[in-house]
């Protein structure tokens, strides 16, 4: 299934996309994409309905986030061995692992919004991986029993609030719509490996972005597994799992997002995204 969530920020409901591309409310079925909604069991509850049954939704409504009450947005740094080359850096024993703030995740549709003094907002295509139910301690070979469903991400940086100024990176990828997901939430079944997948970004037409979940370094299986001995995953929270090079900062010179600018990124068989990059209409003055 491809589920959605429609409607303005803070309002959206549930939906799903039939088998035409007809966007349907769930409203009547199930009160959100979330929670024990993700589970299989909550899953199963909405593929036992007749999707001609629901009411259509609005061809011009907004997508919101494709998963809601999101716990944790936790990430994966340099987990494409492509891009650990292009970054300079050295391929990590362990996976990397830092937070987002959740206040980061929007829609897939809604802006880049370059936050007050920013020089180096960037771009990242990335697979995110939405759990169904709580994870403590799973075993690789089961690890994947507990996702709900991928999604398309584009998991937003901002390069010297990440890596010039003191402290961990989770500054730098923080500010607000630096978090877009969607626009479906793809259940698991529909994916059958996540392992090869095609995913790419464009620029204002040009392609920045051209790779693979191939060449992660840690695979969705093992993501999950280690980061369920560490804390409890929850129905609802978010991995993403890494970016493929082609990143502004690796650009010979870098190059970074400026008012104006048009992103289109998306992911095989996921869907994809359009963002356009614009000032904080709240940045005021330095």
């Amino acid at each position: 299934m491809k589920l959605i969530r429609f409607g303005n920020p803070g309002e959206e409901k549930p939906g799903l996309i039939d088998e035409g591309g007809i966007a349907r409310d769930l409203s009547a079925i199930v009160p959100d994409i979330a929670g024990a909604v993700l589970s299989d069991e909550g899953l199963a509850k909405i593929r036992a309905v007749d999707p001609a049954s629901l009411p259509e939704v609005s061809a011009d409504a907004r997508l919101g986030a494709c998963v809601g009450g999101t716990g944790k947005f936790i990430c994966i740094g340099l987990n494409y061995s492509d891009h650990a080359a292009e970054a300079g850096m050295q391929v990590p024993e362990e996976p990397i692992i830092f937070h987002k703030a959740t206040s980061a995740i929007c829609g897939p549709n809604d802006p880049i919004i370059i936050p007050r003094g920013s020089e180096k907002t960037d771009w990242e295509v990335e697979l995110a991986v939405i759990i169904g139910r709580r994870a403590k301690y799973v075993s690789e070979d089961e690890a994947l029993d507990y996702v709900a469903g991928y999604a398309v991400t584009n998991d937003v940086s901002e390069r010297a609030f990440q890596i010039e100024r003191s402290g961990q990176w989770t500054k730098g990828k923080s500010c607000d719509n630096f978090g877009q997901i969607g626009p479906w939430l793809v259940t698991r079944d529909e994916v059958a490996d996540p392992q090869d997948l095609a995913m790419w970004l464009k620029l204002n037409g040009e392609t920045m972005q051209d790779g693979s979940t191939r060449t992660m370094v840690f695979g969705v299986a093992r993501l999950v597994s280690h980061l369920s001995q560490f804390m409890s995953l929850h129905p609802g929270d978010v991995i993403s799992t890494g970016t493929p090079p082609g990143v502004g900062m690796g650009m010979k010179p870098p190059r970074y997002l400026r008012p104006g600018d048009e992103v289109e990124l998306g992911i095989e068989g996921l869907g994809t995204q359009r963002q356009e990059a614009i000032a904080d209409p709240e940045g005021g003055q330095t």
